[in-house]
């Protein structure tokens, strides 16, 4: 008899949330309800990631993944580089996955402030892509109000090419393009690229692996260190998506084509 009536509520509760307003009704009320304890805030700000369960259903991970396969660019020409931008614009999984209610709850923990969604990638497999943070990407004015969410679309393990992270590199000085180029341009980042290798060498940075499982996310603060580590097995895919998210009452600018006093502005485009 408890089972059944257990049924029935569960039943109901899913009934509800199909009422047009109802599901937006509870995840508004529910913004301000804490998903991680305060330990796990401070463990976050001490290690700059943390592993994050957003209890996305299993149809809206597999639909993610079956859009970015129809992409031209993905069915075309697929390698290490290969990635879809702002998949969120035709894509309304990919969109509830940017706009998941547990992951905007955290980041409101965490930074205390409004988080705002700017862009999507999305990746078939692993990318290999060097060691770098996002702060020569993506920048705000106060420092460090941006970070990133990586969702695992299927199960990764060492073998099909899982993000690679220096755990408290989050704390290492900025690096900023007057450190390293005669001025501003994305031509130098490779130059980028080299200072960051040194620096992980210089400090003896200690490695870690972001080993998940599907539906599981790896958030991390916006100077960590992290990149794509070896796709060993090259039959195997590497589905995820990242999100990066701004957060309100920020200036924000692109570092890469920002030079001495001169900051470049340029407005994200906000999922919403």
């Amino acid at each position: 008899m408890a089972s059944t009536t257990l049924s029935f509520r569960r039943m109901g509760a899913r009934t509800l949330r199909s009422i047009p307003g109802v599901r937006e009704w509870l995840a508004f009320s529910q913004r301000h309800v804490p998903v991680i304890s305060e330990e796990q805030i401070a463990q976050y700000h001490a290690d700059g990631y943390m592993v994050f369960d957003p209890m996305l259903g299993d149809s809206i991970v597999d639909q993610a993944v079956a859009d970015i396969l129809n992409r031209p660019e993905i069915k075309d020409d697929l390698h290490h580089g290969s990635r879809v931008f702002d998949g969120w614009t035709f894509s309304k999984a990919i969109k509830e996955i940017a706009l998941n209610q547990r992951v905007l709850r955290l980041l409101r923990q965490l930074y205390y402030r409004q988080p705002l969604p700017f862009q999507t990638l999305n990746f078939p497999i692993g990318t290999e892509q060097k060691v770098h943070s996002d702060t020569i990407h993506f920048q705000s004015d106060p420092p460090g109000y941006m970070c990133g969410v990586w969702t695992a679309l299927e199960d990764i393990d060492m073998e099909n090419g899982p993000l690679i992270y220096y755990p408290g590199s989050h704390k290492l000085p900025l690096v900023i393009t007057e450190h390293f180029a005669p001025g501003p341009g994305f031509e130098h980042y490779p130059t980028y690229e080299k200072v960051i290798e040194k620096l992980v060498k210089d400090r003896n940075l200690t490695p870690k692996y972001a080993v998940i499982k599907k539906g599981l996310c790896f958030v991390w603060s916006s100077n960590l260190l992290h990149g794509g580590s070896v796709h060993r097995d090259k039959g195997r895919t590497r589905h995820s998506q990242v999100t990066h998210y701004f957060f309100e009452g920020c200036q924000h600018y692109r570092p890469m084509d920002s030079y001495g006093g001169y900051r470049h502005l340029k407005p994200p485009t906000w999922i919403r």
